[in-house]
């Protein structure tokens, strides 16, 4: 019979060997050597081809593009009223905008679309175009604020009226 004593510690489970990835992920981290996977499209060639398209015509949209997101991102910050981009946003991005401008105005204790005191405000620096089609141009922008930096997604297609109108937009 063992002798038991008050003051030793007895283990309720086996202490387990632990492993030299615990707590971390196991990546692999060779090169890939296989060509990436596309899914089998109808006729040969890439899924999808992207435009060349003429300078001016690229330089019109882009500061239009510039326009566009710099308002967005004023509504979102509570300096402009969403009603400014309705005839050039889908309800969905116009919803989107709404609300996001109403958050932000809850916890910044404002009213949004009325202009308030901000210590930094956003800046559009960038605005990189990528026309799909004739009708489709999607974007990426690099918003500045202060020091720190956001990106911004949108897709614009052209209505049967010929003008863009924002179909998604991505804040990151």
């Amino acid at each position: 019979m063992t002798e038991h004593h008050p003051h030793e510690v007895v283990p309720l489970r086996p202490a387990a060997p632990l492993a030299s990835v615990q707590g971390t992920l196991a990546l692999d981290l060779e090169p890939r050597q296989d060509p990436p996977w596309l899914p089998a499209t109808t006729g040969s060639g890439p899924v999808a081809d992207v435009l060349p398209i003429d300078g001016l015509i690229r330089r019109a949209f882009e500061e239009w593009a510039r326009r566009y997101a710099q308002a967005a991102v004023e509504i979102v910050g509570g300096d402009r009223p969403v009603t400014q981009l309705l005839r050039w946003s889908s309800r969905e991005v116009y919803e989107n905008l709404q609300r996001r401008a109403l958050l932000v105005a809850r916890a910044g204790r404002h009213h949004p679309g009325q202009g308030r005191f901000q210590p930094v405000r956003p800046r559009v620096l960038g605005v990189h175009p990528c026309f799909i089609s004739r009708d489709v141009v999607e974007v990426s922008t690099h918003v500045r604020y202060g020091e720190r930096s956001r990106a911004l997604a949108a897709r614009f297609e052209r209505t049967h009226d010929q003008r863009w109108r924002c179909t998604a937009l991505e804040f990151a």
